[in-house]
């Protein structure tokens, strides 16, 4: 005898393509279902509601579909609380807990739902009994005691619906294709940006050594300096590349206004990075003037907060690199907060790290001139992230220009 339970939907679920998609995942993992009741919405901004029946043939199939349509917003007609255990120690999950997605997540509790905190992909939520909260928290911040959530029960997520206006989010469709009209992308993204900032946003960018590289650096401190970056991330490259380009005129050694080799180029990085280490930080070397322009010139001289991730191929690095992975997690969380946009340029590592801590309503603009690195961001689980196929020396000055109209 077959398995079955019923399962509801609500919102735009049709141009959301979510019906489908419940359609789809039923339908490819071996279940079935019947839709009992369905009302659609006449106007664009009325919302739709379905109720289905899905069947499988045991009950394990059956839950395996289900654990999977949760993800898409499908709910139980009666929601019971979430059932609840504690973690035996720190960083150790109890069985069964439940994986957060990077959607507006609530919980059930005491029969009240609560909005879970600072959701983020690949968590867990705690419940805080006593003060009534329910918050996202990551594997190595649970602690011995800890009320973690166990499976699905009481658990709701509202997964991204299609925006009702047209923006450049809605032009774009999620999709990578480097034959798109790059020029009426970048005028829409700043476009966005304006309007964004006019409404007191904040937009977060994240960066890769290949923006010096190209010659795009002196276009993203621009944009800095006329105020549409609120936070910057990126690595030991980006910074000890752009503050090399500034003391010496080379990155990596090679002269970038004639494109050939200075002599003893490829010591310059170092030098570099042994300047700012004498000073003592960035923000020293720019306030005693050792650093005169550049993008981390521009973060400090327009309190421009920057978060730099370490890694281990690393040379020096610069004093303000953080080495510890997990406190530059902890840094990259702190600063994430509301934002409202991320730009991503020229660095896959670091797209990925900042994509994983991102919630899945905020904006986010991938841009690599490898299309494999932009699928790569949304097969990690930035779903909501957009391509775009270009190379950052192209991107960056037309950017600038575009939101200097």
């Amino acid at each position: 005898m077959e398995s079955s339970r019923e399962i509801e939907l609500e919102g735009h679920i049709i141009d959301s393509g979510i019906m489908t998609r419940v359609f789809d995942k039923v339908l490819d993992m071996g279940g079935n279902f019947e839709i009992t009741t369905f009302e659609i919405g006449k106007q664009k901004q009325d919302i739709s509601y379905a109720r289905l029946i899905i069947s499988a043939q045991d009950d394990e199939i059956l839950e395996n579909i289900l654990s999977e349509l949760h993800r898409l917003g499908a709910r139980m007609p009666e929601v019971e609380n979430v059932l609840l255990e504690t973690s035996e120690g720190d960083r150790v999950v109890p069985k069964g807990f439940y994986s957060t997605t990077n959607h507006p997540t609530f919980v059930k509790f005491e029969d009240n739902w609560f909005k879970v905190e600072n959701i983020e992909m690949d968590c867990l939520i705690v419940v805080k009994t006593e003060e009534k909260r329910a918050v996202c928290t990551p594997l190595a911040k649970l602690k011995k005691g800890d009320c973690v959530v166990i499976g699905e029960r009481g658990v709701r997520i509202v997964p991204p619906e299609r925006s009702r206006k047209v923006n450049v989010f809605e032009f774009m469709q999620n999709t990578v294709s480097s034959e798109r009209p790059s020029e009426t992308i970048i005028a829409k993204i700043a476009a966005e940006m304006k309007e964004l900032k006019a409404k007191g946003g904040k937009i977060a960018f994240v960066g890769g050594p290949a923006i010096v590289h190209t010659r795009a650096a002196p276009a993203l401190a621009e944009i800095i300096r006329e105020g549409f970056i609120d936070v910057l991330f990126a690595g030991n490259a980006l910074a000890t590349h752009d503050i090399e380009y500034n003391l010496f005129g080379t990155s990596l050694g090679m002269n970038l206004d004639t494109g050939s080799l200075a002599v003893g180029g490829h010591k310059n990085h170092i030098y570099a990075i042994s300047e700012v280490i004498r000073a003592g930080s960035i923000k020293d070397a720019v306030e005693k003037g050792i650093i005169k322009k550049g993008i981390m010139y521009e973060c400090v001289k327009n309190n421009v907060p920057f978060v730099l991730a370490g890694s281990i191929r690393d040379d020096g690095p610069l004093p303000d690199v953080i080495t510890d992975v997990m406190v530059a997690q902890d840094e990259m969380r702190k600063h994430l907060l509301d934002v409202d946009m991320v730009l991503m340029v020229g660095t896959l590592l670091h797209s990925v790290a900042i994509g994983n801590c991102l919630p899945s309503y905020v904006k986010t603009i991938c841009v690599d001139i490898n299309p494999a690195s932009v699928t790569k961001l949304n097969d990690r689980g930035t779903s909501q992230a957009i391509g775009v196929v270009s190379d950052a020396g192209a991107f960056l000055p037309l950017l600038a220009k575009n939101l200097k109209k």
